[in-house]
Parts: C-alpha cells; sequence; structure tokens
C-alpha cells in the first residue's frame, strides 16, 4: 500500500547565504495528495487499523490538509473516513472550499459544527451520537497528533542529516516538532515555528516527547493559520522563481520567510549548518488564492503549476 512503497525524501540545497549552509527537505514529495508530515503521521494508524473499526472520524477546518490527507488515505485503504468540520456555514457552501469538496469526492462523510461544539470535539453532543450510530469507530485527534503518529515523525530524519546544526520545522498541532525532538543528536537543536500564537506548545507536545529541548520562533506567524500579507506572497514567488519549490502559505512559506529574515538581520544563533523540514501542505494554496483574488491581491503564481 501507499505507505510501504516510497523512497526517502531528497535533500535539496539552498546554497549558503550570509555563510549558512540551508538545505531543505523535500517531505512534500512522499505524495501527491497525502504530502509532508501528514504522510509521516497518517502512516501507522492505517496501518495498525483493528478489523473491527472500519470507520475513522477526525477533525479539521475547511481547508484542512488533515482532512484531505485522511479522506486520500481512506480512499486508497477501503477505509470509511468521517470529517468532523468545524464552522457550521460551511454544510452550504462546500463547492467554496477546495478542501472539502475534495474530500467529498473521496468518499469522506462531512459533519459541520458550530465553533462552541466543534472547540469541545469527542465531546460534543454531535459527536457523541455519531459514535454512538457508528460503533468500533477509530478516533483520530485534529491533526492527527498521537504517540503512534510521532512515531512515523520520528522517520524524518536520517544518517545523513546529522551534519546539520539547526532542524527547522513549522507548527500546527506540534506532532512533528515532536517526532523530530525525539531524534536529533545531542549537538543539534529543533526550532520550531508556529503557525499562531500558542499560549504553551510545550502542553500539548511534552507528553509525546523524551527530552522538551527546543527553541520556538513565534514573531512569524502573519497573525494566524489563514492570515498572510503581501509581503509574504511576494516572498514566497521570488522563492519558487529562484529554487522552483513550492511553499504553503499556512506554514512552510512563513517558517522560510522567518528563517531568512532572521539570518539577514544577523539574529540566527542556531549553528551555520541549516536544514529545513518541507511538510508538505500544498493543497492549501488553491484556496488561499480565492482568498486573495478575492480582496484584489496578488496570488501564489506557481499554483498552475502543481
Amino acid at each position: 500500500m501507499i505507505f510501504n512503497t516510497f523512497k526517502n525524501s531528497i535533500n535539496q540545497s539552498l546554497g549558503k547565504h550570509q555563510g549558512h549552509t540551508i538545505v531543505i527537505k523535500r517531505e512534500d514529495q512522499l505524495h501527491p495528495i497525502i504530502s509532508g508530515n501528514k504522510f509521516r503521521k497518517l502512516k501507522y494508524v492505517f496501518q495498525s487499523l483493528p478489523k473491527n473499526a472500519p470507520i475513522l472520524l477526525t477533525f479539521g477546518g475547511a481547508f484542512s490538509n488533515h482532512l484531505a490527507a485522511t479522506a486520500e488515505a481512506g480512499a486508497k485503504y477501503g477505509v470509511q473516513t468521517i470529517g468532523i468540520v468545524r464552522g457550521e456555514e460551511w454544510q452550504n457552501k462546500i463547492e467554496e472550499s477546495e478542501t472539502l469538496s475534495f474530500c467529498q469526492k473521496r468518499g469522506m462523510k462531512l459533519f459541520f459544527l458550530s465553533r462552541a461544539s466543534y472547540s469541545k470535539k469527542e465531546n460534543a453532543t454531535e459527536v457523541q451520537n455519531l459514535l454512538k450510530q457508528f460503533p468500533n469507530t477509530y478516533l483520530l485527534p485534529e491533526g492527527g497528533l498521537s504517540t503512534i503518529a510521532v512515531q512515523g515523525c520520528e522517520e524524518i530524519l536520517n544518517n545523513e542529516d546529522e551534519e546539520f546544526d539547526a532542524i527547522c520545522v513549522s507548527i500546527g498541532t506540534g506532532c512533528t516538532l515532536a517526532g523530530l525532538v525525539n531524534t536529533v543528536k545531542p549537538h543539534q537543536k529543533v526550532i520550531g515555528f508556529p503557525a499562531i500564537q500558542y499560549n504553551s506548545i510545550a502542553t500539548l507536545v511534552n507528553p509525546f516527547i523524551k527530552n522538551p529541548d527546543f527553541e520556538l520562533q513565534t514573531d512569524y506567524t502573519f497573525g494566524g493559520y489563514a492570515k498572510v500579507t503581501t509581503e509574504l506572497i511576494d516572498f514566497m514567488n521570488q522563492f519558487y522563481q529562484q529554487y522552483r519549490i513550492p511553499l504553503d502559505p499556512v506554514y512552510t512559506g512563513k517558517m522560510l520567510f522567518g528563517i531568512f529574515d532572521l539570518i539577514k538581520k544577523k539574529k540566527w544563533v542556531w549553528g551555520k549548518k541549516i536544514l529545513i523540514i518541507h511538510t508538505g501542505g500544498l493543497q492549501g494554496i488553491a484556496p488561499m488564492n480565492r482568498k486573495l483574488s478575492n480582496k484584489g491581491l496578488s496570488q501564489l503564481y506557481y499554483s498552475k503549476y502543481l
């Protein structure tokens, strides 16, 4: 199946910048849909699904990479998937979300909750009713954060990555961060770039890590998940033009912007050899371009090449 037939992702050099050697690990190339950390997080989930749990239920927003990847994996493995979507207003405008439309085409059943109910996750009355309706359902947390998901993320790094001083990764739920922290060598530091401002990311990841030794750069969220600026879009377009590497506007684009900005301002203090983890998420480009177009703003032009 999908998760048993792939090669390790390649490391692509971005050259030297002010004396820093920068390399990006192309995890986005693992699979066209189940790419990057979604591939890593779902690998052992689908390989270990019990035969008496024919339905997998999970959570996400209207443009969630996690929902799209889960729907695709479910279709490939013959597993019925249910997506609990944040925001009941999306129930009557699925066609306005490329992500939700894709999930539906791949057989995922979608249920829409108010934000208040969604915040309760599996404890929401609506979700509890679904679980009663579909017994033996496998419950997958939002973003896939779980022990076996972290196990998959622990396979991102390999022996050739031991030469690097810093391992950089964008952060959603913190699952990928946890996998990297568990596997880096003593001389290496994991630098996380959160997509939103967390009160404490440690609260999320500490149950899954052996040693809470990592650092965060919180100045590059650009206001949150769906927030971008013209400066960020211009940077991402220029980056693609120079390196032919597509970045997503929620995670990797902001991280790369931050890394180059810190180096430019001479604030980078974590060594000269930098490895960046490309966590995929490129399906989020199309809905972001739709949003930018509606506002009359510049778009990510490379979406047509994907």
